[in-house]
């Protein structure tokens, strides 16, 4: 039996399972993506406003941080922009807030997957009980009984159920994967971030 087949025996709960699967595999690529050029343009923005800094060259720090994505950014600008304007305690509380604003986005439709994750089993369970009362519809409007009378509804309801149960599954793996890579990135970024203010510090 080939996917088109099942996906048309297991009835109209299909269709939001396949929306699922499609959202799942959407957020999934963008989060790889934005993940890879975030660590990428993070790397390379410590990298650089450390050496100038070294230097002594804070206009062309900032000017380096204002040319790359806000996320990476904004931390560094606020640390290099306020550094003189407030007392050390108030100064890093602003680079925090700004840290805590860049791990939020890093976070951003990751809710997806883990809401998907959550909630594909329930919907294929959903399939299942439309599929069961299918069954017995089909046995009261016959008047028979048997696997003849109750077949197509009962394959439904197991195909309702099996789609759920492997969307889910797809979901969660990926949400545990990102988790595990946002922790990494975010690791970084914290050091890095703490590193150019340890060289504001001197």
């Amino acid at each position: 039996m080939n996917l088109f087949q099942l996906f048309k025996d297991g009835g109209f709960i299909m269709y939001p399972l396949m929306i699922c699967s499609i959202l799942v595999v959407a957020v999934a690529m963008e989060r790889w993506w934005f993940f890879a050029h975030f660590r990428k343009q993070s790397a390379q923005l410590f990298e650089k406003a450390s050496k100038l800094l070294l230097e002594n060259k804070l206009n062309e720090a900032k000017g380096l941080a204002q040319a790359t994505h806000p996320l990476v950014s904004n931390p560094v600008l606020v640390m290099l922009e306020t550094k003189d304007h407030f007392s050390r305690e108030i100064w890093e509380q602003k680079i925090a807030r700004k840290i805590l604003e860049t791990q939020a986005g890093l976070k951003k439709f990751l809710w997806v997957i883990g809401t998907i994750g959550s909630s594909a089993p329930f919907i294929g369970l959903f399939g299942t009980v439309v599929g069961i009362i299918g069954s017995f519809d089909a046995m009261a409007q016959t008047g028979k009984s048997g696997f003849s009378v109750v077949a197509a509804s009962l394959s439904e309801a197991l195909i309702a159920t099996a789609a759920g149960i492997v969307v889910a599954v797809f979901a969660v793996v990926l949400y545990n994967y990102f988790q595990t890579k946002l922790n990494s990135i975010n690791l970084e970024f914290k050091n890095g971030v703490a590193e150019i203010a340890d060289l504001l510090k001197k």
